[in-house]
């Protein structure tokens, strides 16, 4: 052995003191690791430790380590202020201009209005964002009055500008949170600070910012949700499960339960943090240093701060939503009959639980919410031209049907009261008649005037006072036992009130009352379509009974029911639903969506406002956003060339500095990635705002590669470097600011600022000098004629519902400026499916199978309903088409056409419904009435029929 050589071994102890004696060192279980952390450094790590305070030899270094690794220097929070309040600077500026409505606050102030007057509403995004803008508003004295219905309507009595701070403050704020979440990255003062400007002065979030939006507190949650874990992982390396550890944690789960309260574009945020955590424990779980039981109590701590305090302060948020919204609105008929029970203005008094013939009852649809069976004294424009049927989501006397027993004489008054009561059983064969006109509920072979297919019959109300009605009003009830309340054993043998779920048959069809998220024309109010379907799906073929009232069940004692009143967690969870359903329906284009491939490269931005010469346009910061799109991609390259080299043996992750900046790195691309693609998997719409979280994520990392790129430079170069940057992000910011602020601008120096020709802000509405704003006399208010198309959104991420067309039209074709169409209803026809396949049918003389339609019929009839043109063009009653309109037809032989004359006119079964000839040409037949017959004529009608069968056909 060398004698320069020293061998290490453990001090022998004094004499006549034992071994055992000798210090221990600390228990296992006392902390995680067995030895301080820095114990476990390489000189390099300890000499950059030691330059940054976290170091010092022979000294313990927790007593030396910041809170989350933030380890600011005296210089640095000067500056941190100069950030935030330059930051205030660019999004407080003009704030009140304009003075009246941009884009979607169409629907966030409308939201807001609702919330202070307590009159219930749906959206699709949670409602947190929602409530601080209330709350801005409230405290500033907002009494809700104003109706927000058009972009450019003038503010009256609005505290605008307190509901625009909100937004505008959070958006401040984000600004401060980039520049401490790369500081707890290790990432030096001068990248930060990059990270902090190139946020601040990014067009597209200063748009967004200023205005009544979610956007701008969904973007602060997300960046608190990434500074707060960024914390806590910092603490968790270096001392767990201390009170700075918890602080850590708990700051991470609230800001996860706001993120996703906000929108639910949160939940790839939450996704973000959850993934990073899976790798945290895993990585634990490999450390045989950490006991079993000190790996369950890391897991507990993660799965309580980060999955249930989320979870708790979502719903809170709904609890609030809950209790604020308590009066009817027109959210009503999202929900279902129980919720709607609850709000107040709707609920109703007890009623009879059995329903007997000669019960007056209100009805209504199981699956859509659509509401109750409905008529009133108009008549389709269409087909047989009869009475109206519908389905009418509110309460009136016109939903009121009296049930009779079709197989009785109903054309004499009956003592309802005295007479025995004849309960409703399956298979009883029933009419239904509307009491305010009389008409009973009829269906026969005619189209109707929405869902024009041959599977589809018209239903109608037919008759007159003292008419007995014929065949066609006759309907089967058959009780479905599947979707009838388990709950009372009544209710599956005869109707119930509330508790039966039934169908109905029609006699001599065969056909099922439907309805179906299908609008009527403006002549039927735009309610609900009815029909009566060969190929009914099965939940919207249900119907159930609201209120029953008998004269002869008018006595004490009689079984009364009512709507049980659902929990928190019911309501709760139905909205959840609702929401849901809503907004995978948001499928419309609209004039200025886009879709994910397209946001990276900014192709195209939204218009928000055009008034008096002047736009507000969302595009973002050119410079900012392809830096950042090119950092992105040029991660994925350098990390798959990475990759490649380890597999051929190389040893790059053996780098302490490489291996420092993936590590940095990794998150941040993390995060993009799974703020950005999910939304190559979504159908609806989607706009340029969605992908703001991901560009935050996206320019954090593209400062990371400044870090990285600039890490041997000189302090001065690299701070020239960055100075460069920033100025030139500033003028380009600068270039389209009259964008942002909506100020005046020319029309030079907006085709200048037109890098893509795809931009579609219009240079057109602009003048051609700043003298001649100064000369323009326009009154408050007053529009300028823009060659764009005025837009806004039926909510959706820019904020309130998913983004649906609001670039409606009026009969005259003329744009209908803001105009807001917040039902989920859609006028294209449900496919023909099979009915009840394999379903038992109630009938009269017992039950019968359905059988199951083959496959090909039913491909056919979904190709050919999909062929209907369903977009129906109203305005009142219209007339018939003249001789000119009518198709070409082709032309028929002889024999042909003697057939079609002997058939030419044509009845419904029992010959009591009038149907007009299928060739309109053909001159009709003298002394056919049209509409009921009287009874006299009826009975006369019915011996023709008997003695010439081949003239009825």
């Amino acid at each position: 052995m060398s004698g320069n050589f020293r061998a290490r071994r453990p001090a022998s102890p004094p004499p006549g003191v034992p071994l055992s004696s000798q210090p221990q060192p600390p228990s296992f279980s006392s902390q995680r690791f067995p030895h301080p952390r820095q114990d476990h450094l390489d000189a390099d790590s300890k000499r950059e430790a030691a330059s940054k305070g976290l170091y010092v030899p022979g000294r313990s270094s927790k007593a030396n380590y910041p809170s989350g690794g933030i380890n600011l220097t005296s210089g640095e929070i000067p500056l941190l202020l100069v950030i935030v309040l330059v930051a205030a600077g660019v999004r407080l500026y003009r704030l009140s201009k304009p003075n009246s409505v941009v884009f979607d606050e169409v629907h966030f102030g409308k939201f807001a209005s609702r919330y202070i007057k307590t009159r219930y509403f749906v959206d699709v995004h949670p409602p947190l964002a929602k409530l601080l803008i209330t709350l801005a508003g409230f405290l500033f004295g907002y009494d809700g009055n104003f109706d927000f219905k058009d972009i450019g309507k003038v503010y009256e009595n609005v505290p605008y500008v307190a509901m625009r701070l909100v937004p505008a403050l959070l958006g401040v704020f984000t600004v401060p949170l980039a520049y401490l979440t790369l500081r707890a990255l290790d990432c030096r003062a001068t990248t930060a600070l990059l990270a902090s400007l190139f946020i601040t002065f990014e067009n597209g979030l200063v748009t967004q910012s200023r205005h009544i939006l979610l956007d701008s507190p969904l973007l602060f949650f997300t960046s608190l949700s990434l500074f707060s874990f960024v914390g806590f992982t910092n603490e968790d390396r270096v001392r767990p499960f201390t009170e700075s550890w918890w602080t850590w944690l708990v700051l991470s789960g609230l800001s996860l339960g706001a993120v996703v309260s906000c929108k639910w574009v949160g939940l790839f945020t939450i996704a973000t943090v959850g993934s990073m955590t899976v790798f945290q424990l895993w990585t634990l779980l490999g450390d045989l240093r950490v006991p079993p039981r000190l790996f369950i109590k890391h897991f507990a701590a993660r799965a309580l701060c980060l999955i249930i305090i989320p979870i708790f302060f979502y719903m809170t948020m709904f609890a609030i939503h809950f209790a604020l919204l308590q009066s009817s609105g027109d959210g009503d008929g999202f929900m279902s009959s129980e919720f709607q029970h609850t709000l107040s203005g709707r609920g109703m008094q007890d009623t009879f639980a059995d329903v007997a013939v000669g019960s007056q009852i209100t009805i209504r649809h199981y699956n859509t919410q659509g509401g109750y069976l409905h008529s009133h004294s108009h008549n389709y424009p269409t087909g047989s031209k009869q009475q109206q049927i519908t389905l009418y989501p509110h309460r009136d006397t016109n939903n009121d049907w009296i049930l009779l027993n079709a197989t009785a004489d109903n054309t004499v008054a009956h003592d309802w009261a005295n007479e025995p009561l004849v309960l409703i059983t399956p298979g009883m064969r029933v009419k239904l008649r509307h009491t305010m006109t009389e008409k009973h509920l009829h269906s026969h072979d005619h189209r109707p005037p929405v869902s024009e297919v041959d599977f589809q019959n018209e239903v109608s109300g037919y008759g007159m006072p003292g008419f007995a009605g014929d065949a066609n009003d006759d309907w089967i009830v058959e009780i479905d036992k599947d979707y009838t309340d388990s709950g009372d054993r009544k209710a599956k043998e005869r109707l119930r009130t509330l508790k039966t779920k039934f169908k109905l048959r029609h006699a001599l069809t065969g056909c099922y009352l439907f309805s179906h998220k299908v609008k009527l024309p403006e002549w039927a109010y735009e309610q609900q379509e009815v029909t009566c379907n060969k190929n009914a799906v099965r939940q919207n073929s249900l119907w159930f009974i609201e209120t029953s009232w008998h004269d002869g069940m008018d006595k004490g004692g009689v079984e009364k029911v009512n709507y049980k009143r659902p929990s928190f967690f019911s309501k709760f969870w139905e909205l959840q639903q609702v929401m849901w359903t809503t907004n995978a329906g948001l499928t419309e284009r609209h004039t200025f969506d886009s879709r994910p491939e397209q946001w990276p490269g900014l192709r195209r931005g939204i218009n928000f406002w055009v008034k008096d010469h002047r736009q507000i346009y969302l595009v973002g910061n050119p410079l900012v956003w392809w830096m950042s799109s090119l950092a992105v991609f040029a991660w994925i390259g350098t990390c798959g060339i990475l990759v490649l080299r380890q597999k051929r043996g190389c040893r790059d992750f053996n780098n302490s500095t490489l291996l420092k900046y993936t590590t940095l790195s990794t998150p941040l691309f993390l995060g993009w990635f799974l703020h950005y693609t999910p939304f190559f998997l979504m159908s609806r719409q989607l706009f340029l705002h969605h992908y703001f979280p991901a560009l935050y994520f996206a320019i954090l990392l593209c400062c990371a590669w400044f870090d990285w790129g600039t890490r041997g430079l000189k302090q001065r170069v690299r701070l020239g470097i960055a100075a460069l940057l920033i100025i030139s992000v500033i003028l380009t910011f600068r270039v389209r600011s009259p964008l942002a602020y909506g100020t005046p601008w020319t029309k030079k120096e907006c085709e200048s600022a037109k890098w893509k020709r795809t931009w579609d802000f219009s240079c057109n509405d602009f003048l051609d000098s700043y003298s001649a704003y100064a000369s323009l006399h326009t009154g408050p208010g007053t529009p300028t004629k823009s060659t764009m198309v005025p837009v806004a959104t039926v909510g959706g991420e820019p904020g309130g519902r998913g983004p649906a067309v609001v670039n409606n039209q009026d009969l005259n074709g003329e744009q209908k400026e803001g105009e807001e169409n917040t039902s989920t209803y859609v006028n294209k026809v449900e496919p023909g499916r099979d009915i009840f396949a394999g379903d038992v049918r109630g009938g009269e003389g017992g039950t019968t199978k359905v059988p199951a339609q083959n496959q090909e019929q039913d491909k056919g009839l979904a190709e050919d309903e999909e062929r209907i043109v369903s977009q129906v063009h109203g305005g009142g009653i219209s007339a018939p088409p003249s001789e000119d309109d009518k198709p070409v037809v082709e032309e028929k032989n002889e024999d042909q056409k003697d057939e079609e004359k002997a058939t030419q006119e044509t009845l419904d079964n029992e010959g009591m419904d009038p149907i007009p000839p299928k060739d309109s040409k053909k001159e009709e037949k003298p002394g056919k009435p049209e509409g009921p017959l009287v009874e006299e004529d009826a009975a006369a009608e019915k011996v023709a029929q008997d003695l010439y069968p081949e003239e009825a056909d």
